[in-house]
């Protein structure tokens, strides 16, 4: 099978939000929001944190599938570990899903990240994988979160002049975050553009 992750658009080096489905050794199936890091035309790494269920299932199955959707409902079923057994089809895959790749583990490695906004020292596992397999029932491309960010601080920019000191400072705390998270995720347009805003900010008269 010809794998290309670039079919719903993950660039080599981007960070995209997903459902990854996992199952335990017993059989029973798990969803939960992952960011996954596209690292080639078919390998992908994602880092998540010990102790999850879904961290659990990989190291013990060494494989996992990567559901690509746009499904708000979905992605807050899986935040809050809500997704049926009955929504899942019969690979492990959520039923219905616009895409999914299976994955199948490479490494694990061992990994933490003092600066992580999570919790001091966090423990983590990066787990490296080759894609074996991708479905596409929909044309969708995945979801990064940069775009939509820097749609929330352009906003919040347009505002800044006229709301009271409170909200300034929230407005701040905000941009601050989504900097972080697009140097982290975006693309160089998207860096490029949130640089761009801190200078007007700081022509402004603020400390962001």
């Amino acid at each position: 099978m010809n794998i290309n992750l670039s079919s719903v658009g993950m660039e080599k080096g981007r960070q995209y939000e997903t459902i990854i489905t996992t199952i335990s050794s017993e059989g029973k199936k798990n969803a939960a929001p992952i960011g996954v890091i596209c690292t080639g035309k078919d390998t992908v790494i994602c880092r998540i944190f010990k102790g999850s269920t879904t961290l659990e299932n990989i190291i013990s199955q060494r494989e996992f599938i990567v559901n690509i959707t746009e499904n708000p409902q979905l992605f807050t079923l899986a935040t809050i570990d809500n997704i049926p057994e009955n929504n899942f089809d019969e690979n492990n895959s959520i039923k219905n899903i616009e895409s999914y790749f299976k994955c199948e583990v490479k490494d694990l490695i061992e990994a933490i990240k003092k600066s992580d906004p999570v919790k001091k020292d966090s423990e983590a596992i990066v787990i490296k994988a080759k894609v074996t397999e991708h479905v596409i029932n929909k044309n969708i491309k995945a979801i990064n979160r940069a775009m939509g960010l820097l749609i929330e601080t352009l906003v919040n920019f347009t505002r800044i002049d006229i709301v009271d000191d409170k909200q300034k400072e929230y407005y701040l705390g905000r941009f601050q975050e989504a900097k972080r998270v697009i140097n982290k995720v975006g693309s160089k347009e998207e860096q490029k553009s949130i640089n761009r805003i801190k200078k007007e900010l700081i022509k402004k008269g603020y400390s962001p």
